[in-house]
């Protein structure tokens, strides 16, 4: 009967809490909006006076300047500071007013090196170039790149004017043409006689790219003037023997020559079979002064002075080989020299 009567003086729990017969809550996250009771109000707002040390009064007079009561303030306190760092050392009592945690430092983010020689002024940035020193030295590398590949070509490839009619009909008088200078360009093995195994041959010396063949057009240095250049036709090589008959007809090693080439009977003026000594022998030494000697003749036989005076071309007096023509007469006119490859003739094949 007590619970009964109780329970009577209680309001209905549906009509209370809005149909839901439970306890009061203080909070449900599946509410929308804050809900609490008023009791668990007052109970909260006199924990924080209480640790805020404020008096029932105070609070009433934060709702009057429409504060909230409940807002968690401490007082200000000053920063953390150890003994023998400020004014006095530290305490860690919160009734005084002073920090019962130390303070923190400021966070510093890391600094890199170059970022502290910047800060320190170790650094300068140089002043941009001026544009005529910019363009001074873009004309030095030019002009030096442009030499670099003068220097190159002449090195490789040289010019050279026909002089007189030696050369008549494969190449006129005025006559422009040029020469590769690497064509016959050897190398000295026996450098390379520091490496296990290996051993360099009496004849050293290999052609990188071709050998002085017959038939070929060469410029050298004359063996009776080494300050002239003549042109002619590599005829006799070494180790072969050359012969020229009464009538004009060219043999080497008794096979007749075919020179459709050339211009006027063939005669000899000292004589008529003249020997070319082996390379890289004494003989040849001797002869030319060269490891490899050559017999040489212009294509017009009968105003020409060659190898049949008596002299042999050193291959150290050879220039190079004839690569093209570029100018006859006054006109431009590029074509490929006329080297050609002197072969036997018929006759003298069936002969053999």
């Amino acid at each position: 009967m007590n619970d009964f009567r109780e329970d009577a003086d209680q309001p209905d729990a549906e009509d209370a809490r809005g149909g839901f017969d439970s306890p009061p809550t203080d909070y449900d996250p599946l509410f929308a909006t804050w809900e609490e009771s008023s009791e668990a109000t007052a109970s909260r707002g006199a924990d924080v006076d209480f640790l805020l040390g404020r008096s029932g009064r105070q609070r009433s007079q934060l709702f009057e300047r429409g504060e909230d009561p409940l807002m968690w303030e401490l007082p200000a306190v000053e920063p953390f500071r150890p003994e023998g760092v400020g004014a006095s050392a530290s305490t860690r009592s919160t009734g005084s007013g002073q920090a019962w945690y130390p303070t923190p430092p400021p966070y510093e983010p890391p600094v890199t090196d170059i970022q502290r020689r910047l800060h320190e002024g170790t650094i300068t940035v140089p002043r941009p170039a001026r544009r005529w020193t910019v363009t001074a030295r873009e004309l030095v590398e030019t002009a030096l790149l442009a030499l670099l590949i003068f220097l190159a070509v002449r090195a490789s490839f040289q010019n050279f004017r026909v002089e007189g009619a030696s050369m008549q009909p494969s190449l006129q008088n005025g006559e422009y043409l040029i020469v590769n200078k690497l064509t016959y360009a050897g190398i000295d093995t026996s450098i390379f006689n520091f490496l296990p195994f290996y051993e360099a041959e009496d004849d050293s010396v290999r052609h990188l790219w071709d050998d002085p063949s017959r038939g070929d057009i060469i410029v050298f240095r004359a063996p009776t003037s080494i300050s002239r250049d003549f042109i002619k036709r590599i005829i006799g090589l070494p180790g072969e023997t050359v012969e020229i008959d009464e009538s004009g007809v060219v043999s080497v090693d008794g096979a007749v020559l075919t020179e459709p080439y050339i211009s006027g009977a063939t005669t000899c003026n000292l004589s008529c079979t003249r020997v070319i000594p082996e390379a890289n022998t004494p003989e040849a030494r001797a002869d030319c002064g060269s490891n490899a000697c050559y017999f040489v003749m212009g294509d017009n036989r009968q105003n020409s002075s060659d190898s049949r005076q008596g002299w042999l071309v050193p291959e150290e007096n050879i220039i190079g080989k004839a690569l093209l023509t570029y100018w006859n007469e006054g006109n431009l006119d590029v074509d490929l020299a006329p080297n050609h490859s002197v072969g036997i003739s018929d006759d003298a094949a069936a002969e053999e």
